[in-house]
């Protein structure tokens, strides 16, 4: 078994009916609509949560400026590093390497967002994911998509140009899928939503996300239920056979 953590920064759930690539994926997986992030509802608390599955408050990160933690919890990364599992990240957003901490990762990929534009950095990273891991054994993939996030800050969330670049993180979470196939479980979440040009409130358009999965242990069609972001790791680790820290709040959606 091997998982894939696929994340566009600011994807809403009320903005993937009518693409048609995601609606099949959604189709072949398991589905929550209206799974909870954590408050507050910005990017690198978002992420830290994600990976440490403890909220803010814990983990002590509030803004995009990383804390160290006054009582440190291991991260998905650390654990799965200590069961002899590989870890692989790729990102287009620098704040995301605080996600987990050195020597817990195989391989790490950073194309700069802000230098090269968030689109094209997403395309390069979707190709150099999938040239990687056809290439070495991993384990546990985490790849992170900025452009909806950097659209709905420029232009506000659910207009056309955020729109589009949520199709552009759809058509990367197609090719991926469609070129590395069958060997993997897909999670494909997001961080938080966002409302006209902002977001890091506790309005559902902030605090809402989707939670897709794709895999072998996930009936197609089904509904996940009363899931949040703190869920995702200790579902990687449940599918990847490895036990979670203790101090972990989330539980396997399995």
């Amino acid at each position: 078994m091997k998982v894939i953590v696929i994340l566009p920064d600011g994807m809403r759930p009320d903005s993937i009916p009518g693409i048609a690539n995601a609606e099949k994926i959604i189709n072949q997986s398991a589905y929550a609509a209206d799974a909870l992030t954590v408050s507050p509802s910005v990017t690198l608390p978002c992420h830290i949560s994600l990976f440490h599955s403890v909220t803010p408050a814990r983990h002590g990160t509030t803004t995009n400026t990383y804390m160290p933690q006054v009582r440190p919890i291991d991260g998905l990364c650390e654990v799965l590093k200590k069961a002899d599992k590989k870890c692989a990240i790729f990102y287009n957003w620098e704040e995301i390497r605080d996600v987990s901490r050195p020597n817990s990762l195989a391989h790490s990929c950073f194309y700069a967002g802000r230098r090269i534009g968030y689109k094209q950095a997403g395309e390069e990273l979707t190709d150099a994911a999938i040239k990687y891991l056809k290439k070495y054994d991993t384990d546990f993939t985490f790849i992170y998509f900025g452009y909806p996030d950097m659209q709905g800050h420029s232009f506000g969330w659910m207009t056309e140009e955020y729109h589009e670049a949520v199709r552009s993180s759809w058509d990367n979470i197609e090719k991926l899928i469609n070129e590395l196939g069958d060997e993997y479980t897909y999670i494909i979440t997001a961080d938080h939503g966002g409302h006209d040009r902002t977001h890091g409130t506790e309005m559902p358009e902030d605090m809402l996300i989707p939670i897709v999965i794709k895999g072998k242990d996930f009936e197609p069609g089904s509904i996940i239920e009363n899931a949040s972001i703190m869920d995702i790791a200790p579902t990687v680790t449940k599918l990847l056979g490895v036990e979670p820290d203790a101090e972990w709040e989330g539980k396997s959606l399995i």
